[in-house]
């Protein structure tokens, strides 16, 4: 399917941005986070049964070392965890021995519960790891620089715990751990969940095939579309956690919607699919549940917030991230303190659409071999999606253009604004929000980032519509 602007043949896969090996990254956790926990006891006699469907592992205080203080101390901070276990039921998509983590977020929930922030760590992360002690028939840890998602192979949840703490000094309070097969009995549960697809897809290792548009995902489909990376956007790792932040954002509003909330079959089915998914502490009580959720029922989509931890590809470590700073720390410090992002003074007073809700398209117009590829890595780690790589249909372009339809036109600001030198153009007869940027004989490449950028910590809530930027 064209974007609408230009046809472009599409640059082959080898020449993506910098690749992983597959993993499944289940942001579904931040729903079962958010929502199960807010509504488990709205269901009356029900909610016996549902707190009994789930397991517990317990974290030891000493296992967790010095731990932070807690500054607003009544939030509630959650460190959530998605489980790739590859056993019984799971073996269908791939055997592989032993558990993993392809998820590592952090739920944080106002002391008044009227707002939630949800912030994600990329698992490629480089960071600073702590010492872990061997337990329960894992290793261990030793202090090193690793993969954040180390923590979790070498001592379980509670060394995860234990390096989320060291790293941001946020307390977490609680865990939940998800184990991924439980994605498709949640979607089923409430009648499947709608997204837009801007592009057919046709991908044999998800066991994938869809038509363009806006549709309706039930069970499977949602999980192989979750699944999904080269055959869609620029193949990246990133790439997926962006389109699965937006599954998200609609599958919250399904929850929180009166379709679901009011119509008590479809409400247990969710909570009971989700429940069977889970393993807590033992301290997430049904009485810590119930008084959660009494507190919480006002909380509604508009009030959950995804943020990634602010990253760039890594020039030491090739295929890994590193986290970007001050802006890190910074967010660390919001959530720590319950301040909002919006009223932090993180946010600038030049109204401009976030880039986290605009899909770049990036066309190279030049003889530059591979030029598309690096300006896509870049535009990334701004927190642009990106839609697609290719080259343009004539060369060379003398001047760098965005193209730009009516739906567009709002976010086509923003990019001009990030880039040294362009010519934005609109095309009024395409329908496509996505912008195609190519790129001329004229690059001079983009802006310096600066640290108080409003739009560094800036991620996106659960009403973004996903099919406004495809």
């Amino acid at each position: 399917m064209s974007s609408g602007l230009i046809d472009a043949p599409t640059r082959p896969a080898n020449q993506g941005p910098p690749r992983r090996r597959r993993r499944w990254l289940w942001w579904l956790v931040a729903v079962v986070t958010a929502v199960v926990v807010a509504v488990a006891a709205t269901v009356g006699g029900a909610y016996l049964k549902l707190t009994g469907n789930v397991k517990h592992i317990d974290v030891q205080a000493e296992d967790l070392g010095t731990r932070p203080v807690k500054v607003a101390t009544k939030a509630l901070n959650v460190l959530v965890v998605g489980s790739d276990q590859r056993s019984g039921k799971n073996a269908k998509y791939g055997k592989f021995p032993g558990e993993r983590t392809d998820t590592i977020m952090l739920a944080h929930i106002s002391p008044k519960r009227d707002n939630a922030m949800v912030v994600s760590f990329p698992r490629d992360s480089m960071v600073a790891l702590p010492e872990c002690r061997a337990k329960q028939g894992l290793p261990g840890q030793r202090a090193h620089l690793g993969m954040i998602n180390e923590s979790f192979n070498s001592g379980g949840i509670t060394c995860t715990w234990k390096t989320v703490e060291a790293l941001t000094g946020i307390r977490i309070d609680h865990f939940v751990k998800v184990d991924f097969t439980g994605f498709k009995g949640m979607v089923d549960a409430v009648g499947g969940v709608e997204v837009c697809v801007p592009e057919p897809i046709h991908d044999k290792k998800a066991l994938l095939t869809l038509p363009a548009g806006r549709q309706t995902l039930k069970g499977e489909q949602a999980l192989g579309y979750v699944r999904a990376r080269y055959s869609l956007g620029d193949g990246s790792d990133i790439g997926r956690i962006q389109r699965q932040q937006m599954f998200i954002a609609s599958m919250v509003k399904k929850v929180m919607s009166g379709e679901t909330l009011t119509d008590p079959t479809r409400l247990f089915g969710f909570l009971d699919a989700a429940t069977k998914s889970v393993t807590t502490d033992p301290a997430l009580t049904p009485l810590v549940m119930k008084d959660l959720a009494s507190s919480a029922q006002g909380l509604a989509a508009g009030q959950i917030h995804f943020i990634t931890t602010p990253w760039r590809y890594s020039v030491t470590y090739p295929g890994r991230v590193e986290w970007v700073e001050p802006q890190s720390k910074k967010l660390f410090q919001i959530v720590a303190r319950d301040k909002a992002v919006d009223g932090s003074g993180v946010k600038g007073g030049q109204a401009k659409v976030a880039r986290s809700k605009i899909q770049v398209e990036v066309r190279n117009g030049t003889g530059r071999s591979g030029l598309a590829t690096q300006v896509a890595a870049i535009l990334e780690e701004r927190g642009y999606h990106i839609a697609k790589i290719g080259d343009a249909p004539r060369k060379p372009y003398p001047k760098t253009t965005i193209a730009y339809s009516p739906n567009g036109a709002p976010g086509a600001p923003t990019l001009t604004r990030d880039l040294l030198s362009s010519t934005a153009r609109p095309v009024p007869r395409a329908t496509t929000a996505r912008l195609v940027l190519t790129i001329g004989d004229d690059w001079k490449g983009l802006k310096p980032l600066r640290p108080d950028d409003p739009d560094n910590l800036k991620g996106f809530d659960a009403t973004h519509d996903s099919c406004a930027s495809a």
